[in-house]
């Protein structure tokens, strides 16, 4: 049996209390067998010298449009690795690695930028927009890229991050159902499970960026004359930052949309979540309305001026998701069936692993959203939601700062992020021990590691990197790293898949465009049309 540690008085206050839902994982750790994992890594395509590729897409990688693993995001140059669904760490992460090995050795002389924020960029319009062809999906795709370019500009749209994607086997939503007498069929048990998940990681993931946030520095260009350049520090060749930052990419100078701060979205149940997304793809926008719908040559450049222009423009740093069937919107997927997993958006680039992510932080996020489900999720309106938005804000700019406090709920007195932070994984080492059980004492480790960081802030990623950035600077550790990855990737054997494998995926996705873009019957007009709703 393993021992449970009491919480005091001062843990009950900020953490809630796991003991009693522990104990019962503890009787049937085998409803944690089968967790289900996937990982969209980001990364832009550059130069020896760091600058940002104009090559287009390579032909070899086959259809940025159809391909099941290898396609490209907000540009050409902006490449996205997608594993499918996995239930083996090892394996994930080695499919990972293929990859970017096969990736590596199609891009000729060029290099995957390691870190979130980008290199050396001086003129955003030689930023090439993903092209996706002649269908009107390939259209649809590429002018909803022009609609995030003349919302939000370019550069904010190659910032690149990592998307985990995690689901609990059904197994452990019906024992928890049959717990708690609940006879409503699993989907809806499942849906609302997921919910209580992303409220807690909404009121304690801010850990996440204290942890993992890689992106304490930029290169100036990146800021152009931005006022803030005045108030971070500087090497005076070029790297900015401020000190005890953990993840700009996560603040309002990165990968953010003020324009979305007033969209009510709850995740107080699956109806209203649903709903509040339908709402912000009807709602117009009086700024978006006024940049219109086609330029000086009647050419378009955006969906609609709606809010959003379909739902993925929604900038959250998890959302509950659905496999979509083809010509389905996720929210109508999510009515269909319910919430199948939910998608962690928060982690930036991990520059120390060349596939940007490291087995740690997959084995941490497995503890941290298993814990989530666990405590208790008591609903949050919209002004609860902006206050634990604060913790994120205050964690993303000055994580690091010693004794940093945090904002505790309800009035009640701030907190230490130390000492919440050790609480936390005082939760997380007794999950790590039923994840172990049998097995290994890989969970366990990665929680003595990463339990080190919350006493020593300058061992987290944040703190490491800068400590680089401030010795090479910004663009010189960048090249060093992709440089490194590069040679490294290139020398590795194939360890799952093969060149035939690869080879036969890009051509049946070069196939599979060409027939979408045959059966193309409809007008592009009379296609978006089709689709709304």
């Amino acid at each position: 049996m393993i021992e449970l540690k009491r919480l005091s008085p001062w843990e009950v206050s900020v953490l809630p209390d796991v003991t009693n839902a522990l104990r019962w994982l503890q009787q049937q750790p085998q409803l944690l067998t089968g967790i289900g994992r996937g990982i969209e890594r980001e990364s832009l395509r550059v130069r020896a010298d760091g600058s940002l590729s104009e090559q287009g897409h390579p032909k070899a990688l086959g259809s940025a449009l159809t391909h099941d693993w290898i396609i490209t995001d907000f540009a050409e140059s902006l490449m996205e690795f997608v594993t499918p669904v996995d239930r083996d760490i090892p394996h994930l992460l080695t499919f990972l690695r293929d990859l970017h090995r096969h990736v590596a050795k199609n891009i000729g002389d060029e290099r995957l930028w390691p870190f979130s924020i980008p290199g050396t960029i001086t003129d955003t319009e030689t930023i090439a927009l993903a092209n996706y062809g002649s269908s009107n999906l390939g259209k649809m795709k590429h002018i909803y890229r022009q609609g995030l370019k003349h919302r939000y500009g370019s550069l904010m749209q190659v910032i690149s991050g990592i998307h985990y994607n995690f689901s609990l086997p059904v197994a452990f939503w019906e024992a928890r159902a049959l717990a708690n007498n609940d006879t409503r069929p699993v989907q809806a048990i499942a849906s609302e499970g997921y919910l209580r998940i992303i409220r807690n990681y909404y009121r304690f993931g801010w850990i996440i960026p204290y942890l993992f946030g890689a992106s304490p520095a930029v290169c100036e260009s990146f800021l152009g004359d931005n006022p803030v350049l005045n108030t971070m520090e500087s090497d005076g060749q070029g790297s900015r930052w401020f000190p005890y930052a953990t993840s700009l990419r996560l603040s309002d100078l990165g990968y953010t949309n003020k324009s979305q701060s007033g969209l009510e979205i709850s995740f107080n149940s699956l109806e209203e979540y649903v709903a509040g997304l339908k709402k912000a793809i009807a709602t117009p926008s009086e700024s978006y309305e006024k940049m219109g719908l086609f330029d000086d040559q009647q050419r378009r450049i955006q969906l609609n001026t709606n809010v959003l222009q379909i739902e993925n423009e929604l900038y959250a740093p998890i959302r509950p998701k659905r496999v979509i069937r083809r010509g389905e919107a996720p929210s109508d997927a999510l009515k269909r069936g319910g919430i199948e997993y939910i998608e962690v958006r928060s982690l930036d680039i991990n520059p120390f692993s060349a596939t940007g992510i490291s087995e740690e932080q997959v084995r941490f996020l497995d503890l941290f959203l298993i814990w989530c489900a666990l405590i208790d999720s008591p609903e949050m309106d919209q002004a609860q939601l902006s206050f634990v938005k604060g913790n994120w804000n205050t964690v993303i700019l000055e994580g690091r700062k010693p004794g940093l406090k945090l904002k505790a709920e309800c009035g009640q007195q701030d907190f230490s992020l130390q000492e919440a932070g050790l609480a936390l994984f005082d939760g997380l080492a007794s999950i790590a021990k039923i994840l172990d059980q049998g097995t290994d004492t890989a969970y366990q480790t990665t929680c003595q590691t990463l339990r080190g960081m919350i006493t020593d802030p300058e061992t987290t990623y944040s703190g490491k990197i800068l400590s680089v950035i401030k010795q090479e600077g910004f663009i010189g550790s960048g090249i060093t790293l992709a440089e490194n990855y590069r040679q490294a990737l290139l020398q590795e054997p194939l360890e799952i898949l093969n060149d035939d494998i690869f080879t036969e995926k890009a051509a049946e996705s070069i196939i599979e465009q060409q027939n979408i873009e045959a059966s193309d019957t409809l007008s592009f007009e009379e296609y978006l049309a089709s689709r709304k709703g």
